[in-house]
């Protein structure tokens, strides 16, 4: 029988002190019934001796300290998972928001999920094709990896997002790819335009989208991402789905973790962040991944706008350490009309040598791919040079490099947010845009390449 306590000390939003309290455990849920009626949910932060401190879901205005009850429910916040929940749009709680009728529930699970162990781990291999050059070509996702996007305040991180969750799919006729998209503290506008936008183009049909709004209680925030990661871990790990994460944005994330331990009186941090930031954050990231002896798979893309567009932020900072590398986004190449503005040369991803090659992408993948970077890095050189001193100073290849530069970013790098481009595709222009320079410079590619994708014009 559930016990209800008369209890309620203080309320300090969005907390609440409970006392004298029997065999309450951290994380445990609970309702707060109102004199009139009304129920709220909130779970329990903190326990000591008879005392509970629980945190509100919704606001704490009207409950009344001696006429309202709080009863726990001897079990931890959990999520409904079923196929059917592709297709559906829910809220940073987990419940239907589309209009559309409760999930017919095949299980219920704990949303704070258990730590893969490592020893159960497969190394990422496979390549998953996302439509997008500068990430497909340079910067490769590998099946099972986390590879944050690193963007700024007011650059198109949304469009960028909406278009790898649309385009993004394994190679191979027999796998079943679904994504999870969770949209935290993000405004109604930013929502409705993901949501419309994976309706428009049908991505909606193997999309899963939790949606958290910036008025919605910072505990919703605290949620929403892991609610996501059920839902993927229930597709991935019992349905045998490959399975894309795409969560926006990490940094209103980490807000509300700062302003949920500010509430608490907890020492903070760097620049106000908790001091176990890092060891939360790697409680989401660490669930991405693939198991031995499970077919399916949990990609990441984590997005985070990068407070004063500084990347040694704590947030980006302890992501980076966490995850295996970084697509960063540049105001510079964002001004010059550039979309997506990729900065390629600083953008990293840690597993691409593990995803690409022959029987994966293309023979010629990792000779290319070096090639074009170094080409585009003596480039920028020459263009920095050629600013100071004057085109004049420049030798005969360096002009080259920096038309080679010039024309990389207007083809390569710069595609829309529409255009989806096979590796083929990516790997051709690469070609294309080498021939710019002499043979005798592309030193990173084994010549039988060159030979083959670069023939000489009769």
């Amino acid at each position: 029988m559930i016990k209800e306590y008369k209890t309620i000390k203080e309320i300090v939003s969005p907390l609440m002190v409970v006392d004298n309290v029997e065999g309450v455990t951290y994380d445990e849920l609970g309702e707060i019934e109102l004199p009139n009626g009304d129920v709220r949910r909130c779970k329990v932060l903190e326990v000591e001796g008879s005392r509970a401190v629980v945190q509100l879901f919704e606001s704490a205005q009207g409950i009344n300290l001696a006429g309202s009850k709080v009863r726990f429910l001897g079990r931890p916040q959990e999520l409904a998972v079923s196929e059917d929940m592709l297709g559906r749009v829910f809220n940073g709680m987990g419940m239907p928001i589309d209009g559309g009728p409760e999930i017919l529930a095949e299980a219920h699970k704990d949303i704070n999920g258990l730590p893969m162990n490592p020893a159960a781990r497969a190394y990422p291999a496979e390549f998953i094709q996302t439509g997008v050059s500068t990430i497909d070509g340079l910067n490769t996702l590998v099946r099972g990896q986390k590879l944050p996007i690193f963007s700024c305040s007011g650059l198109p991180h949304a469009a960028l997002a909406a278009q790898i969750a649309r385009q993004a799919r394994v190679l191979g006729d027999d796998e079943t790819f679904a994504v999870v998209f969770a949209a935290i503290g993000i405004t109604f506008e930013e929502s409705e335009y993901f949501i419309n936008d994976f309706r428009r183009t049908g991505a909606i049909d193997r999309t899963v989208v939790f949606s958290n709004l910036a008025n919605d209680p910072a505990v919703e925030r605290i949620s929403t991402p892991r609610m996501a990661l059920t839902a993927a871990e229930y597709l991935a790990f019992e349905k045998g789905m490959q399975v894309l994460v795409i969560l926006t944005d990490i940094t209103n994330y980490a807000e509300a973790l700062r302003e949920i331990s500010a509430a608490k009186k907890e020492v903070p941090g760097r620049r106000g962040y908790p001091g176990y930031l890092y060891t939360d954050l790697a409680t989401m990231y660490e669930r991405a991944g693939r198991r031995q002896g499970r077919k399916g798979s949990i990609t990441m893309i984590p997005i985070l706008t990068m407070p004063e567009d500084d990347k040694t932020h704590p947030i980006p900072d302890l992501t980076g350490y966490i995850t295996e590398g970084q697509i960063i986004l540049s105001r510079d190449l964002f001004r010059k009309g550039i979309i997506p503005p990729v900065d390629v040369l600083p953008s990293l991803s840690r597993l691409k040598d593990k995803g690409i090659g022959a029987g994966k992408t293309r023979e010629d993948h990792a000779g290319t791919m070096n090639q074009l970077f170094a080409a585009y890095s003596r480039g920028k050189d020459a263009k920095e040079l050629m600013t100071i001193l004057g085109e004049a100073a420049l030798s005969d290849d360096d002009k080259l490099y920096a038309q080679f530069a010039d024309e990389f970013e207007k083809r390569y790098v710069s595609q829309g947010n529409e255009t989806n481009r096979t590796i083929e595709e990516t790997l051709d222009l690469g070609w294309e845009l080498l021939r710019i320079l002499p043979k005798r410079e592309l030193k990173r590619i084994k010549q039988e390449y060159i030979d083959k994708y670069m023939p000489d014009e009769e």
